[in-house]
């Protein structure tokens, strides 16, 4: 039984190929030897949106199969959760459902019958369908699995009489007993032989004048022109084939930017939010996101940071529809000025969420990216949009300033950082997005953090130019950007010259390690219990440097605080192009290969993220950076652009060839192997070697 999408299922491919993020998509699933195909497309009209319609084409590519079921017999199930006045047709199957709601006005929806592969034919089929009550979204495979019963037989004209599971009748889930439905479940089973399509239509009521039904012949003509379209304009904002690039890596390309557009969602709910002000952890008012996600199987929701970047891409493709879920996230922002840095609304995005990981610290931060796509979106951003974000804009600089300020002025530290250094090798600072990235060993208040200082002048470089394109006072946003970026200050407070690198600053020990430790003995008649990992200090900590060189300390080269005449920008670029330290033939690893911590544990259950793996966020951060130094007057500016024509094919190279052999993009990728690590699909920010193959930066 399939139904969210999920990385255990094990599939060998799902993604969308084509996808413009409006009226048009073309998806293909792989399930062992049976493939699906989804097709959408919209028509507008009216007042509620217009028509849509959907073709699913289910077949198999078994060798030597002559018939094309060879033994499958699968059901597909639509599922609908319709408003309780609409009415169903339903006297042998579940033929159409009519309603009116509010947001649809009045409409129809209706379940045409299944047809040969291409169509032509009408074809032999079972049908099933199961009217219920709704215990939520998130238990919709659970009502379809307690609703199966084996006692239908499959009996095509002249063909074998086979049974096969179908729902029947929803007597309820276990526990639930009591509870209030959260609405109706119309749910559509049709159990047929492959090769077959099936076809579902909407049609809106306030929609005259349409010339026919989209669905058979109009329908395939509808997607025929929608995929030409979509070709076209993939090449008009691209530009990948008059780059060279052959047709196998434009599809690749396409199915990227794609993966993430069929990703976008829109999330209703309440966030679990700890507050200083409030004594337990209470829920947020309700709030509505739409935004992209990092990954539909693992990630299923909004991530702050992640969004920034997958807006860069976004920006490209539809300027109108990236502002759109800037804005949604803007509007999250509560009256203090933070952001939750991980959106988890509603009763399906909860139900993907371990539940430690639910609640959101109302001081812990994350990353400003929204600034680096409202950045690329500027020039052309409409001035009544301009002056609706700009307070929020404030509002999130100012608590920027207010709640992460530093030991000392022009430095800042994330808040947040695990409160039990004990478990940990490295305590965890999930505020900066990358998680067990090394950092003093010992949190304390006179932390000073390279990375949040560089995002503090981008976000005062941004602030003053939306400030000057409105006609706003910028003096105060332009100072703090002209300070940030004094590359005399930033080399006082985080230039390392025992690491020849720009790096952190805190109460760090150079000499700790994990070591197993026996637990006490168990109670008589009890298993002993097992051994645990727990940190051993062997050189009490002091105020310093902190001794690791990676993304961190690239920072201010790739927000491109450096500049192209700095004494420092030789020794980050020799660090970088150093196989020993940043360097491999995937992109660049995040942390130097003779790190104390390159590829160590940080706990006996949590094994190593940000210490060495190859991440395409950073890359292409990296890629921007070297592109505009390249680009601009100064003594490194022919290093700079060698190493990012060597950068640049490496990280393209190893994303295409996994895709090609694994069929995903991967949350991040091994530095020593090249191979997709992590979850998958990973159509977030991995998305960005659509930018990286563009040179659009």
């Amino acid at each position: 039984l399939r139904h969210m999408c999920e990385q255990g299922d094990r599939l060998s491919r799902y993604g969308w190929l084509m996808h413009d993020g409006e009226k048009f998509g073309v998806q293909e699933l792989r399930d062992g030897d049976l493939l699906l195909k989804t097709e959408f497309v919209k028509r507008p009209g009216g007042h509620h949106g217009g028509d849509w319609s959907w073709r699913i084409t289910a077949w198999t590519e078994v060798t030597g199969c002559v018939c094309g079921c060879c033994g499958h017999l699968p059901s597909l199930l639509f599922l609908t959760s319709p408003p309780s006045s609409s009415s169903a047709g339903c006297r042998t199957r579940l033929a159409a459902v009519t309603g009116t709601s509010e947001e649809l006005g009045h409409f129809t929806l209706t379940f045409l019958h299944p047809t040969t592969q291409r169509g032509e034919n009408p074809k032999y089929a079972s049908y099933n369908y199961l009217d219920a009550a709704s215990p939520g979204l998130h238990l919709l495979t659970d009502v379809v699995r307690s609703s199966l019963s084996n006692r239908f037989v499959f009996a095509p004209p002249g063909g074998p009489r086979r049974r096969f599971f179908a729902v029947d009748t929803f007597r309820g889930l276990p526990g639930a007993a009591g509870e209030p439905p959260r609405g109706r479940l119309l749910l559509h089973q049709v159990t047929l032989e492959l090769p077959g399509t099936v076809e579902v239509t909407f049609e809106s009521g306030s929609a005259s004048g349409r010339p026919g039904r989209l669905s058979g012949q109009a329908l395939s003509s509808a997607l025929s022109q929608h995929a030409a379209d979509f070709e076209q304009r993939f090449e008009e904002t691209f530009a990948l084939g008059r780059k060279g690039f052959p047709l196998p890596q434009r599809r690749f390309a396409q199915a990227a930017l794609s993966d993430m557009l069929g990703g976008l969602g829109y999330f209703h709910g309440r966030s679990l939010v700890r507050s200083p002000l409030a004594e337990h952890p209470m829920p947020a008012p309700e709030a509505a996101l739409f935004t992209a996600v990092p990954s539909r199987s693992f990630f299923p929701r909004g991530f702050l940071w992640d969004e920034g970047f997958h807006q860069l891409l976004l920006a490209r493709w539809d300027p109108a529809l990236s502002r759109e879920v800037i804005a949604h996230w803007l509007d999250l922002m509560n009256t203090e000025g933070w952001i939750p840095r991980e959106q988890i609304l509603g009763d399906e995005a909860r139900a993907k969420v371990p539940p430690e990981f639910l609640l959101q610290l109302s001081e812990t931060a994350n990353p400003p990216t929204l600034l680096l796509a409202l950045q690329r979106l500027l020039p052309n951003a409409p001035l009544p949009y301009l002056q609706r974000v700009f307070p929020r804009l404030c509002a999130w600089y100012d608590w920027f300033n207010r709640t992460q300020a530093g030991p000392l002025p022009l430095t800042f530290r994330w808040r947040g950082r695990d409160p039990h250094p004990e478990r940990f090798l490295n305590p965890k600072t999930l505020a900066s997005g990358l998680d067990d990235y090394p950092r003093a060993s010992h949190p304390s208040s006179d932390e000073r953090h390279l990375d949040l200082r560089c995002w503090m002048a981008l976000a005062s470089r941004v602030l003053a130019e939306v400030a000057e394109r409105l006609g706003e006072p910028a003096e105060r946003y332009r100072e703090m950007e002209q300070a940030l970026s004094d590359n005399g200050l930033l080399d006082q407070l985080h230039w390392a010259p025992e690491l020849g690198a720009f790096a952190d600053y805190g109460n760090h020990s150079t000499s700790i390690g994990l070591r197993w430790q026996r637990v006490a003995p168990a109670a008589p008649g009890r298993p002993p219990p097992a051994p645990e990992l727990v940190r051993e200090v062997r050189e009490a900590p002091q105020l310093r440097f902190v001794g690791a060189l990676g993304y961190v300390s690239l920072f201010p080269l790739l927000l491109q605080l450096l500049h192209p005449n700095s004494p420092r920008l030789p020794a980050v670029l020799a660090a970088m192009r150093s196989e020993r330290q940043l360097w491999t033939p995937f992109g660049l690893r995040s942390l130097s290969r003779d790190s104390p911590l390159y590829m160590q544990r940080n706990t006996q259950h949590d094994p190593p993220y940000w210490r060495g793996s190859v991440w395409v966020n950073i890359n292409y951060l990296a890629l921007r950076a070297l592109h505009g130094y390249a680009g601009t007057e100064g003594p490194q500016r022919e290093r700079a652009a060698e190493l990012y024509r060597e950068l640049r094919h490496n990280l393209m190279a190893n994303l295409y060839r996994q895709h090609v052999e694994s069929g995903f993009l991967w949350e991040h990728y091994s530095d020593s192997t090249g191979r997709g690590q992590g979850c998958h699909p990973f159509a977030g920010w991995s998305a960005l070697v659509v930018l990286v193959m563009a040179e659009d930066y």
